[in-house]
This record gives C-alpha cells, sequence and structure tokens, in this order.
C-alpha cells in the first residue's frame, strides 16, 4: 500500500484534485465526505451537535443547516474548539477503520485531510506515519473567496472567516512533497495531476503487517 496525504484550504479545489486521483486509480479516504457522513440525523455526532447547539442548527427538513453551524463556529474560537471536539476524534476513528480495509493490498491510498496544518500552523503530520508523501493543492486566498462565492454560494464574508480560520498559505506548503497549483482551468491541472500520479508510483510500497 502506498499511502499519500491529500490537503488544501477551503476553495482550493482539493476535492476535484482528488477525484482525478481516484480517475487513476486511487482508493479516497476523505475527511470531509466522512464529516458529512457523520453529521446524518441520527449518527452520534450529530446528537452531539444538537446537545450542545440546540434546534438552531437544525434544519426544516431534520437535517444538520450548515450555514447556521458555520455562523457559530467560525465567529468564536471557542465554539470552533468545541465543535472540533466533538467532530475530529469520530472522524479520525471512522478514517483508521477505512484505512485498515485496504491495509496490507497494492492500492494508492489517499487519506484527504484538510487540517494537517491547523490554523495556528503547527502541522499533525507525525499522526500520520505511514504517510509515503504530500500533496498541498494551492490557489491564492483571494482566488478561493472569488471561487467559494461564485461556484458555492458563499457570502463574501463568510467565505473570509473560514479561510482566515485555516492555516496559512505558507504553513500548507512548507509541509508539502509535491504543490498542485490549481489556479488555472481543468486543461491546466490535468497534466500536474499526471506528474504527480507517476510520482507517486515511483515511491516504494509499506511493507504489509507481519503475520502474529
Amino acid at each position: 500500500m502506498i499511502e499519500i496525504g491529500l490537503t488544501g484550504g477551503i476553495g482550493a479545489g482539493k476535492s476535484t484534485v482528488a477525484d482525478e486521483l481516484v480517475a487513476r486509480g486511487a482508493v479516497l479516504i476523505d475527511a470531509d465526505r466522512i464529516v458529512r457522513d457523520l453529521q446524518e440525523p441520527g449518527e452520534p455526532v450529530f446528537e452531539a451537535m444538537v446537545e450542545r447547539w440546540g434546534s438552531r442548527i437544525v434544519a426544516d427538513d431534520g437535517t444538520l443547516d450548515r450555514a447556521a453551524v458555520a455562523e457559530i463556529a467560525f465567529t468564536d474560537d471557542d465554539e470552533l474548539k468545541a465543535l472540533n471536539d466533538i467532530v475530529h476524534p469520530a472522524v479520525g476513528k471512522e478514517m483508521i477503520d477505512r484505512r485498515a480495509e485496504v491495509e496490507g493490498t497494492d492500492a494508492v491510498v489517499v487519506l484527504d485531510i484538510p487540517l494537517l496544518v491547523r490554523a495556528d500552523g503547527e502541522s499533525i503530520v507525525e499522526q500520520y506515519q505511514n504517510l509515503a508523501g504530500i500533496i498541498v493543492v494551492d490557489i491564492d486566498p483571494e482566488l478561493a473567496v472569488e471561487r467559494l462565492v461564485a461556484h458555492r454560494g458563499f457570502d463574501e464574508d463568510d467565505a473570509r472567516a473560514r479561510i482566515a480560520n485555516q492555516a496559512s498559505r505558507e504553513a500548507r506548503r512548507a509541509v508539502a512533497d509535491i504543490v498542485i497549483d490549481n489556479s488555472g482551468d481543468l486543461a491546466s491541472l490535468g497534466p500536474q495531476i499526471d506528474a504527480c500520479w507517476d510520482w507517486i508510483q515511483s515511491l516504494p510500497h509499506a511493507e504489509p503487517p507481519a503475520d502474529d
């Protein structure tokens, strides 16, 4: 198994890069998508969030009102910490479980980890000791704001607040083995991903776990 970390700020297009790597044969374990699964009604993470913040974070159809959560968490450091304390342990466990399903195979596993570098610049790379390399999807924060507003319906102030609550561009790039510049279109992205895939294929596979 070759295990690769993938990270990038909100609006950078990390999901697009992840999907392109999957198209080339990778197995994706996506923290953001796991978060959405765990925040479905009836899941323990959803219930813990509602217990803390009440019905104001529940939409009319009973699902999580993500905009309401963002308004609470991304404007108050204490509330953001509370959210992270609820979500992160559950996500980490689920990622470990999904990784275990392909351990010992010849798969290329891409771990999509948005918070591989924290907002304060601290890296948690050491928590992922089996990573053969790290890919950072990078764009200028102003372009990220433009894309969030134009393509994902964000309010500009909300987009800027979310970016401000994440790691800096420089802190992410500092942990990268490969930086993918996603400031252009898909045509300019493709060759970079091809080169990245070639690099991944050149890496040694991790040794399978020894039998007891």
